[in-house]
C-alpha cells in the first residue's frame, strides 16, 4: 500500500466529517479527485475502507485501523514541524527536573554549565525532592528529568547511570574520630551534629537516625556544605557531606575526613524518564548529556522500597 501524506489527511477528513463531500472540502479538494483517491487506496490495499449509503460514509473495520495509524503518523509529523519550528524561530522552550540534594549541589552545576551556554534558548525547571518523591512523580509524567538515588523503586522508568555519591562524616583534625578512616553511623549517636537547614539529603539523615532509634543532636542547621565544613573544622561538632564537597574544603578548614561504613552513605545516582515518554527534542539532548551517552540501565523494581532518599 502506497499511501501519501494527502491520502491519509483525505481519509480522515472524510471519516470526520461522515462525508466525501465535506472531507473532501476540508481538505481542498474537489468532489471527484477525492472519490478518485479514495477509489485507488483501496484498489490498492484489496479492502474495502468506507461503507458508502444515502446519508453519508462510515469506516469499515478495516478502515477504523487505517484511521487509527493516519492519526498517529500526522500526529508525528506535526510534532516533527513544531521541533523543526522551534529550531527555525528560535523559541524558549522549558525543560522539568527533579533531582535529589547531592545531584544539585554536586554534580549538575558542572554538567549543566557548558550545555545551558550552547542551548541559550532552553530554561531548566529544577527541584530538589527526595529520591523516593522523584520516582513517583517521573513515573506519574509530572517531570521530564529525575536524578535519583538507584536504591528507589524504578518501576516506570527508563533509568541511567550518573554518578556514584557517597556520604562521609567531617570533624576537626583534633576531634577523636580524626583517628579513625571509617565508622558506622550508629556509632555517632552522642556526638553533636552541624545539619542542613533542610532539603533532601538531611531528610534522608534523620529517617536513617530514626531508624535505629535515635535522634540527631543538632547543634545548628546551615544551608550549604562549605559552611558545615568550615564549622566542623573549627570543633563545634561533626557533618555528614558528601565527599565531593569535602576534598574542596578539606585544606582550608582543617577538617577530618572519615568514610561513613553503612551501606546507605554510598549511592549510585541515575538519571530517569517516564517509561515510554517521547520528549521533546532539547530535553532528549540534555537527557544524553547527563547520561554522557552511556547505555541505560536495567534496575528492577525493589519490593519493599528503603527510606526516602
Amino acid at each position: 500500500m502506497r499511501f501519501d501524506l494527502t491520502d491519509l489527511r483525505l481519509f480522515l477528513a472524510v471519516v470526520d466529517a461522515g462525508s466525501i463531500t465535506h472531507g473532501a472540502a476540508d481538505v481542498g479538494l474537489s468532489l471527484a479527485a477525492a472519490s478518485e483517491r479514495l477509489r485507488d487506496m483501496e484498489a490498492l490495499g484489496e479492502v474495502t475502507l468506507l461503507e458508502r449509503g444515502r446519508r453519508g460514509v462510515s469506516p469499515t473495520e478495516a478502515g477504523e485501523a487505517l484511521a487509527h495509524h493516519a492519526r498517529v503518523i500526522l500526529g508525528q509529523i506535526r510534532q516533527m514541524h513544531g521541533e523543526l519550528g522551534e529550531y527555525a524561530r528560535g523559541l524558549r522552550s522549558t525543560i522539568s527536573i527533579l533531582a535529589n540534594t547531592a545531584a544539585i549541589s554536586e554534580h549538575l552545576p558542572e554538567k549543566l554549565a557548558d550545555w545551558m551556554a550552547t542551548n541559550p534558548q532552553v530554561d531548566l525547571r529544577l527541584k530538589e525532592r527526595q529520591s523516593v518523591e522523584i520516582a513517583r512523580s517521573v513515573a506519574a509524567g509530572h517531570a521530564e528529568i529525575g536524578i535519583l538515588s538507584a536504591a528507589a523503586d524504578m518501576a516506570g522508568l527508563t533509568v541511567r547511570p550518573f554518578a556514584t555519591d557517597r556520604l562521609v562524616v567531617v570533624a576537626s583534625n583534633s576531634h577523636p574520630l580524626a583517628l579513625e578512616s571509617s565508622i558506622r553511623f550508629a556509632d555517632l549517636v552522642d556526638e553533636h551534629f552541624i545539619g542542613l537547614a533542610g532539603g533532601a539529603l538531611q531528610d534522608h539523615i534523620d529517617a536513617q537516625a530514626s531508624r535505629i532509634g535515635i535522634r540527631l543532636k543538632i547543634r545548628v542547621r546551615l544551608r550549604d556544605f562549605e559552611a558545615i565544613c568550615r564549622l566542623a573544622g573549627a570543633g563545634v561538632g561533626i557533618g555528614i557531606v558528601p565527599d565531593t564537597a569535602v576534598r574542596r574544603q578539606k585544606r582550608s578548614s582543617g577538617i577530618a575526613i572519615i568514610r561513613l561504613s553503612d551501606d546507605w552513605a554510598t549511592r549510585q545516582l541515575v538519571v530517569c524518564t517516564e517509561q515510554g515518554a517521547e520528549l521533546p527534542v532539547h530535553a532528549r539532548r540534555l537527557l544524553d548529556h547527563l547520561a554522557a551517552a552511556r547505555p541505560e540501565l536495567r534496575v528492577e523494581p525493589v519490593q519493599n522500597p528503603p527510606v526516602e532518599q
